[in-house]
């Protein structure tokens, strides 16, 4: 039991550090967004005609030279190339027409072709259109807790679900932070896979809790 006690003191300590050093980084350095987050530029091309990705790619890489690009597909019928960097240069764009062109034989027009400015996406702009069905989702399990675990007092149960999954909230984005893993639309399945873990965590704690009251009584 006491080497229980003493990894969750420990397992709490480490959490406490890397709170306070992801807070600093965010007030520091903020957080890293990815391409599709962050401000950028995008040329759409219509090739007219199927393409590869993986063709499109090596035009940019060699144009655009140790740049992030996204390269998507879009149209229904594919053939059309969106393009997304946080630079394009107007010579950037008439080397990739003109490279598109010699590729697939077709005849992009430079002058038809606009550079996009794509703004940055905000964090709460990310997480707004979650923000009331996590708040619906969460108001039905802490009822259906209160209910379930009443034996253990429903203040301590409400307290306790919303101390870890907040908790564990705040850790993961202070590691998001730390190791600048890119913020953006995939960082939410990040949110819902801990909050999922979090939810399994405090209802083993309280299923063990109160089978050990049953045994008791």
């Amino acid at each position: 039991m006491q080497k229980i006690d003493n990894k969750i003191k420990i397992l709490c300590i480490v959490s406490i550090i890397v709170i306070v050093v992801g807070l600093l980084i965010v007030l520091l350095k903020g957080f890293n967004f990815d391409l599709t987050s962050e401000k950028s530029k995008s040329i759409e091309l219509y090739i007219t005609k199927e393409f590869d990705i993986s063709d499109i790619r090596s035009i940019t890489d060699e144009v655009m030279k140790n740049e992030q690009v996204i390269i998507q597909k879009v149209e229904v019928y594919g053939d059309s190339a969106n393009i997304i960097a946080r630079d394009i240069t107007e010579e950037q764009k008439n080397e990739i027409i003109n490279k598109v062109n010699e590729k697939y034989g077709v005849e992009i027009d430079a002058n038809n072709v606009q550079i996009q400015s794509i703004p940055h996406l905000k964090g709460k702009d990310i997480v707004k259109p979650y923000i009331i069905p996590a708040i619906i989702a969460t108001s039905i399990i802490l009822i259906y807790m209160c209910i379930r675990y009443r034996e253990l007092g429903e203040f301590k149960v409400i307290f306790m679900t919303l101390g870890i999954t907040i908790v564990s909230q705040i850790l993961l984005f202070s590691i998001i932070a730390i190791t600048r893993i890119p913020v953006g639309r995939l960082t939410i399945s990040m949110v819902i896979t801990v909050y999922i873990l979090s939810l399994i965590a405090i209802t083993t704690k309280f299923e063990n809790k109160k089978i050990k009251e049953k045994e008791n009584v």
